[in-house]
């Protein structure tokens, strides 16, 4: 059907013509029925307009089917020209020439039409500034392009190709200036000789340039001449200068090292070490001259970069005279174990080189806080004394270019004989140093007294104790009090003259420590039941049974004399066991405010002792006012009152004198405390034997038994020779 009405179309096209009467046959005029991109050439035919061509070829046509399409002059075929180093570019029913990438017109303009216009040559990207390359590239132009190569002394980073316009480039031979505002002829002829192997390094002979380095290294320091003459602060200077500077050169060329362990040394005492990976699961262990570097695949490629993987040890034996008496720098922990070692005796610090200086360095130049810590052993000849101390140190590079020595992020794993093993969560330079401690001899005559004064007192509690363990008839609750500080302060005297300073074994140490602490504790706080129950005898001076506070006190006394102590040392030990124990003496640490596990309670036991001593004093004034003649009640009063201030002099003013001991009369002070403390056991049996009446009557009657006793042993030996003389005599009869 659809055929059917395509043949009706030209009757219908006669049709719609007929109403045009005359004029639709006339020759000259215009076709309305032309396609786009044509025009009419009379009333029955049209033209496709240039750049375009008809759909049947013909270039009149009067179909009205027909359409005018583009013609590609650019083709394929091609049917115009443009030329060398120029493009055809198509546009719809036209056409432009237009110059490659890299070429222009000589007169500026963007395009032309045909090869006779051609006047196209290259254009220098790198001159004109039109060229990407990177700011570690140079840029080279060539014919109608340009490439980016490395900087001299530069290598592709993992991942890029030289001479691409996408081309990026890491330093190799980094650059090493000379320090600032120092005069010397040496320095300088070094430096030129830096520069000369910076301009002829390639990375063909980047070996060759590694060795000359170390040698040239190896030169400054086995000579250095002028360098020897400069201040120490100078001198401090040029050695950070040559650390640092050294590494990142070292650093930078080992990048373009082929993968392996790598040794380079000099005659003069200089060596490196080097290992390069692709990639590993395994530690990596360098050894260079005496020392040794230990660490973790994941420390050494936590940065992430792609490619090799560089690590490197560096030894510079002659580096330790420039960094003659350098600083030291403590940490704060640190300082708080050197004071409480030698605590005011400490007069000058002395700190002496063991080890050659060596400098570690990986790929990843952020290093300062590693994953996991790098391990070093140095090994030294000479061997720490007892005044001497080993640290483990690093190079610190100061604001204005100086440097110190210090121990932040290092520790001490521990020292055997001639080597040193340490712990490192940064990479530097790093050092052993051993400091000598110039430490004043303590005063031999406070020596002899301590020694001489608690003998004397382990003597006199010995003697307490015995009294009032062994006489029955005055046991009582006073006497227990008695008994029970007698022991504590004995054992506490025996240990701490045995004890004291056994710190070799630091387990055994600690332990001693603890029963000190625990000791001491539980003597003074007999001391403050002593004073309590002093207190309420006082009170009760008028009252004929003393059994309520006998009762009170024989409830209150063992409970707290030993439990409270217990529980403090408990709880001290408990949180900060690895505080019990001095480099010096068996006895607590005054770091983070540990010594006042000892000092707290005894200030506040003094405080109480101090108060009961004052309102015992208070009753017994109101009591000696109201007495009357009774001269056995007023003895009684006064021997009360002169134990009390006795019982004051012994248990407090010992350890009060002893925190007085600073500034001009800390030395008086230093002999008062002696004296008194060490004969705090002299003193006690003064007081409560000699001086007491029950007491001596007691002795008596033992001396007294003792005598009957021998006398009778005497006369039952004479009776029984006597009787066996009889039996001999009848015998014979």
């Amino acid at each position: 059907m659809r055929n059917r009405y395509l043949g009706l179309l030209p009757g219908l096209l006669v049709l719609l013509l007929l109403p045009l009467g005359p004029a639709a046959q006339n020759s000259t005029a215009c076709a309305r029925w032309c396609p786009p991109n044509s025009s009419c050439v009379d009333g029955t035919s049209c033209r496709c307009l240039p750049g375009f061509s008809s759909s049947s070829g013909s270039e009149i046509f009067t179909s009205l089917l027909e359409s005018c399409d583009d013609i590609n002059e650019c083709g394929p075929p091609l049917t115009v020209s443009c030329g060398q180093s120029a493009d055809c570019k198509n546009t719809e029913g036209s056409y432009y020439c237009m110059c490659i990438p890299g070429y222009a017109l000589v007169s500026g303009a963007p395009t032309f039409r045909n090869e006779s216009e051609n006047m196209c040559q290259d254009v220098d990207e790198c001159s004109s500034g039109q060229h990407r390359c990177h700011s570690s590239t140079v840029c080279s132009n060539t014919v109608g392009s340009y490439t980016c190569r490395c900087r001299r002394g530069w290598l592709p980073k993992p991942g890029f190709q030289d001479k691409r316009v996408t081309t990026v480039c890491e330093e190799i031979f980094a650059t090493w200036t000379a320090p600032p505002g120092i005069k010397s002829q040496r320095l300088s002829h070094f430096f030129k000789r830096l520069q000369d192997l910076s301009e002829n390094f390639s990375p063909a002979s980047v070996q060759n340039t590694i060795q000359d380095l170390i040698q040239e290294v190896g030169d400054l320091l086995e000579t250095p001449r002028d360098l020897e003459t400069l201040p120490r602060s100078e001198q401090h200077f040029v050695a950070t200068n040559l650390l640092f500077g050294l590494e990142d050169v070292l650093r930078g060329l080992s990048k373009a090292l082929p993968n392996g362990p790598l040794t380079f040394s000099s005659p003069t005492g200089p060596a490196l070490s080097l290992e390069v990976q692709d990639q590993g699961d395994r530690n990596i262990t360098l050894i260079q001259n005496q020392t040794k570097m230990m660490l973790t695949w994941d420390t050494v490629h936590e940065s992430g970069d792609s490619g090799p993987v560089v690590v490197g040890l560096i030894s510079t034996p002659g580096m330790g005279k420039l960094l003659a008496e350098a600083p030291l720098v403590l940490d704060t922990e640190k300082q708080a174990v050197l004071h409480e070692a030698h605590k005011d005796l400490l007069q000058e610090i002395h700190p002496i080189l063991l080890s050659d200086v060596i400098s570690a360095f990986i790929s990843n130049k952020n290093t300062q806080n590693l994953s996991s810590p790098v391990t070093f052993v140095f090994q030294h000849s000479v061997i720490p004394g007892p005044r001497q101390e080993v640290f483990c140190v690093f190079w610190e590079h100061g604001q204005n270019g100086n440097g110190h020595w210090a121990t932040k992020g290092c520790r001490t794993v521990g020292t055997r004989d001639n080597s040193t093993t340490c712990q490192c969560t940064h990479l530097s330079a790093f050092a052993v140093l051993m400091v000598h401690y110039e430490v004043q001899e303590e005063d031999p005559a406070l020596a002899v007294i301590t020694y001489v004064g608690l003998g004397l007192s382990l003597l006199c509690l010995l003697l307490v104790a015995l009294t009032f363990l062994l006489c029955k008839a005055i046991q009582n609750t006073s006497t227990s009090l008695h008994l029970q500080l007698s022991i504590c302060l004995f054992l506490a005297h025996l240990l701490f003259l045995t004890a004291i300073d056994r710190t070799q074994i630091k387990v055994l140490c600690a332990i001693v420590a603890g029963a000190l602490h625990y000791l001491y504790l539980a003597a003074f706080t007999w001391m403050l039941l002593e004073g309590l129950h002093l207190f309420l005898t006082a009170r009760n001076l008028t009252v004929v049974n003393y059994s309520g506070v006998n009762r009170f006190m024989k409830w209150l006394m063992f409970p707290v004399g030993y439990g409270v102590p217990a529980v403090i040392v408990a709880i001290s030990a408990a949180t900060r066991p690895n505080l019990y124990g001095t480099p010096t003496r068996c006895w607590l640490h005054s770091e983070k405010g540990f010594k006042w596990g000892f000092l707290g309670p005894v200030c506040a036991i003094f405080s109480v002792n101090l108060a009961l001593f004052l309102m015992t004093l208070w009753i017994l004034k109101s009591k000696l006012s109201s007495l009357n003649s009774d001269m056995s009640t007023l003895q009684n009063t006064r021997m009360l009152t002169f134990k009390a201030t006795a019982q004051l002099f012994i248990l407090g003013c010992t350890w009060c004198l002893g925190i007085l001991q600073v500034g001009p009369a800390a030395h008086v002070m230093a002999y008062l405390f002696t004296i008194i403390n060490s004969l705090q056991g002299v003193f006690i049996f003064l007081v409560y034997c000699l001086l007491s009446q029950q007491v001596r009557e007691q002795w008596r009657k033992w001396f007294k038994g003792s005598k009957k006793t021998k006398a009778e042993s005497e006369k039952y030996m004479l009776s029984s020779g006597d009787m066996s003389d009889a039996c001999r005599r009848s015998g014979e009869i």
